[in-house]
């Protein structure tokens, strides 16, 4: 009698980071430094605090405290473990200072925005960023230039467009010095590709019935993807022309994405659900892979490292439950 092979069972986690004492809201490996550098992870939390995790001892060197005890929705590191900017629902986005053991915020923005919104960065130069944050003004994005924190542009949508609010934001550019372009995420659920030199939005698709929660693009295959509180992965593709095109769409066992990453060589990405879990599918052709069952509340967030070496690279998914769980799923993949 023939039996048909069994799917392998999904993996446990490699290792589960304890002690943030709040639900985790974003998460950002430092791994790609030479020998003797230590991996790290950043995570932010609920209340406020920044951990930053050595991951070899899988214990917090640091906690960084500048949010006022409010939520911490982005971390990222600026050209280096030393330089980092987070930001949180007091409205503000900070830089720090972490070389030689230091704690401190050198500089910080003011947001005026009291939504979700992740800002998000890209390096134009050697020690210059642009940086994309959610406006005061409820459907506008700001765009910065940093360290100098100068206003590049404020992008508007035309007048009566009702987009509402910038959910998600995602900059990047084709190759270093060519043209910077923001994607966003609004609340009716559309994304709107801007170019961000000229301040002009050059395509818009409705990819969502719902508010866009997060979103990802590869700019080698100009292809993106995106989720809502639907139980519904929209893929779309840019053209030549600069006009964003639905691709497919994958239905979903549950409703509800937090976050979603495509890992940096573009093979697999992962999605953070509502219902607990981390998702892992082919990014060519969208193939589930994996389901990744360990948290008992929201998954919040999900991030890949960026090992140099393709054995060591790690997946880590922050939640509700306070717990963050890191996984090796390069052996499968």
């Amino acid at each position: 009698m023939f039996t048909a092979p069994m799917a392998l069972p999904p993996p446990d986690p490699q290792f589960v980071l304890r002690g943030t004492s709040a639900a985790v809201h974003t998460l950002h490996f430092s791994c790609g430094g030479p020998e003797p550098d230590i991996p790290l992870l950043f995570s932010g939390s609920e209340n406020g605090f920044i951990h930053v995790w050595n991951l070899k001892t899988h214990r917090v060197d640091t906690a960084l405290d500048g949010h006022g005890r409010r939520s911490v929705c982005c971390v990222k590191t600026m050209g280096g473990k030393d330089r980092l900017l987070s930001q949180g629902r007091d409205q503000r986005i900070c830089l720090w200072d972490l070389a030689e053991g230091r704690t401190s915020v050198t500089d910080s923005v003011f947001t005026e925005h009291v939504g979700f919104c992740r800002c998000s960065l890209v390096q134009v130069a050697q020690g210059r960023w642009l940086m994309a944050m959610a406006a005061r003004s409820l459907e506008e994005v700001q765009i910065l230039e940093l360290p100098s924190k100068t206003s590049v542009c404020t992008l508007k949508p035309e007048v009566g467009a009702k987009l509402g609010m910038p959910m998600c934001l995602k900059l990047w550019q084709l190759s270093c010095g060519s043209q910077p372009v923001l994607l966003a995420g609004y609340e009716d659920g559309s994304v709107v590709l801007w170019n961000v030199s000229m301040g002009k939005a050059l395509s818009r698709l409705i990819c969502h019935q719902e508010p866009v929660m997060s979103l990802d693009f590869d700019s080698e295959k100009a292809k993106g993807i995106s989720g809502s509180s639907e139980k519904v992965l929209s893929i779309w593709s840019l053209n030549e022309q600069q006009n964003l095109q639905v691709y497919k769409t994958h239905e979903l066992v549950n409703a509800g994405i937090s976050d979603i990453t495509i890992r940096p060589d573009k093979k697999i990405l992962a999605t953070a659900g509502w219902d607990h879990r981390i998702r892992i599918f082919g990014w060519k052709k969208l193939k589930p892979l994996a389901v990744l069952d360990y948290h008992t509340a929201t998954a919040h967030c999900v991030s890949f490292s960026d090992h140099s070496n393709p054995r060591d690279r790690l997946l880590a998914a922050g939640s509700r439950d306070q717990r963050i769980s890191v996984w090796s799923i390069y052996a499968q993949t």
